[in-house]
């Protein structure tokens, strides 16, 4: 079976408003352009997988079984805004958590590639024709390890800009419509084209 292509996505502060530690699904709002740009993306047919650091596990703040309603939650905005969602993966270490079982140093946590590399196996993804997209250079640094191509919402939500080789996105733009705007046309470019097997660049 051919591999596809996937979108993975960073939830608080690219989907959603980022509300610290949130896990109460009537606090979940979509951020600025997500709505229309997940229509957008969901007419690609591509999996659109979330990929989230949720350390409020290991930090003691909320039970891992409150992640099953906002991973609900997720869907049904999905669902709501014309997309669908393929998964929802989640790390709950934190290497100064209080939880000794999950203090830990793991390969889960972004921007360690971790939750991409085991969604691509799962979901028998092309990493090197798939997407992240995220709000700080932790997600682009996550996605480029995986193979990913990346895309920044600079959105003001990274202020530390530590640089590395694989910290420079390969794009930038300012809200989750730019983004899902550049991806479907990259994408519906790249299909349109006979014979291509690379992306457009």
């Amino acid at each position: 079976m051919a591999l596809t292509p996937a979108i993975f996505l960073d939830k608080d502060g690219t989907l959603l408003h980022d509300v610290p530690h949130n896990v109460d699904p009537l606090r979940m709002e979509f951020a600025a352009g997500a709505r229309e740009g997940l229509r957008r993306l969901g007419r690609l047919g591509y999996p659109l997988i979330v990929i989230s650091n949720q350390p409020g596990v290991a930090l003691g703040l909320f039970e891992e079984d409150s992640l099953h309603q906002v991973g609900a939650q997720l869907s049904k905005m999905f669902e709501e805004a014309g997309a669908h969602l393929s998964s929802f993966y989640y790390c709950v270490h934190h290497p100064e958590g209080r939880l000794p079982q999950l203090r830990v140093r793991c390969s889960c946590r972004k921007p360690a590639p971790g939750l991409i590399l085991n969604a691509a196996v799962r979901h028998g993804i092309d990493l090197s024709r798939s997407w992240f997209v995220g709000d700080i250079l932790d997600d682009i640094e996550a996605g480029s390890r995986a193979g990913c191509e990346t895309l920044l919402i600079n959105n003001g939500n990274e202020t530390v800009w530590h640089t590395g080789p694989y910290r420079q996105p390969h794009h930038v733009v300012e809200t989750f419509e730019q983004a899902a705007l550049l991806i479907f046309e990259r994408c519906v470019a790249l299909t349109s084209t006979p014979g291509a097997t690379e992306r457009v660049a």
